[in-house]
């Protein structure tokens, strides 16, 4: 096993995920490797990439170059919109592991519910044969809202793993965080520092760094970690990437979280899945 600081979360079929990962969205190919390499040298042992981000195989070449033994790895991609349905999505999974240079991935995500489209169950289908046949070891979903998981639910076998979403103190996620515990789903937050910019200059989240000597960046992450959210920081900058992993060795006092969790309001960065149907 790592002997990396970060926590395992166990999945509801028994997989583990570490509980902070390294994400590469809107990270060019070549510039992957580089920080996906510097990512692994840190301590990070979860990548997060996705098909639609052209950056696949800059991420595999970092993991080839690496020393760090391919079981101690946890690999994400997801399927985009274009490739949704049974046969496209085998195709396009084949593609993406080819692309990693990898046998299997731990965890495979259907990368949004594209609700005009209507092909996110026969989707599953071949998330659910890719899974019985050993290509991955986990299966999930993004962006999914509680509607979404529940028509999967009622019509498919395999409850998803993870559900990643947008997911920071301003788009706190109640409702769907509330739904994924409800059923042994594990909550993943993407842009979890709200792409910087103000929420890592608001009044609340500055006062408690300096409480703490750290800064802004860590106390978001180390409130996700607290309330129980996976989380993947994304940085290109080396100094950022190891800030972002040192955040295991401090605790918010309750008061500090309930600050934070008053600053929730609503609003999302990305677009909304009951609306978003582009690919």
């Amino acid at each position: 096993m790592s002997s990396t600081p970060v926590p395992d979360i166990t999945l509801n079929n028994g997989a583990t995920i570490p509980q902070l990962g390294f994400g590469v969205f809107q990270v060019e190919n070549d510039e992957a490797t580089t920080a996906v390499a510097t990512a692994l040298e840190v301590g990070y042992r979860s990548i997060d990439t996705a098909a639609v981000y052209g950056n696949e195989a800059g991420v595999g070449r970092a993991l080839a170059a690496s020393s760090v033994p391919r079981a101690e790895l946890f690999v994400t991609t997801k399927l985009w919109n274009t490739a949704q349905g049974y046969d496209s999505t085998l195709v396009a999974f084949d593609e993406s592991v080819g692309k990693l240079g990898l046998d299997y991935v731990d965890m495979y995500l259907i990368h949004w519910p594209t609700p005009n489209r209507d092909r996110y169950l026969d989707t599953w289908r071949a998330f659910e044969k890719l899974l019985a046949d050993g290509r991955v070891r986990t299966i999930g979903v993004s962006n999914f809202q509680p509607d979404h998981l529940t028509r999967l639910l009622e019509h498919t076998a395999v409850v998803p793993s993870v559900n990643q979403v947008e997911l920071h103190p301003y788009l706190q996620q109640g409702k769907v965080r509330g739904y994924d515990r409800a059923h042994a789903i594990a909550t993943e937050a993407w842009s979890p520092l709200g792409q910087g910019g103000e929420l890592l200059e608001d009044p609340v989240i500055t006062e408690v760094a300096r409480a703490h000597g750290r800064s802004a960046a860590q106390v978001v992450l180390r409130w996700h970690l607290q309330l129980g959210n996976i989380v993947i920081p994304k940085s290109v900058t080396p100094t950022r990437i190891r800030e972002n992993f040192e955040v295991f060795d401090f605790e918010l006092t309750t008061a500090e979280l309930d600050a934070i969790n008053a600053l929730d309001r609503g609003g999302r960065i990305g677009p909304d899945p009951d609306t978003f149907n582009q690919g």
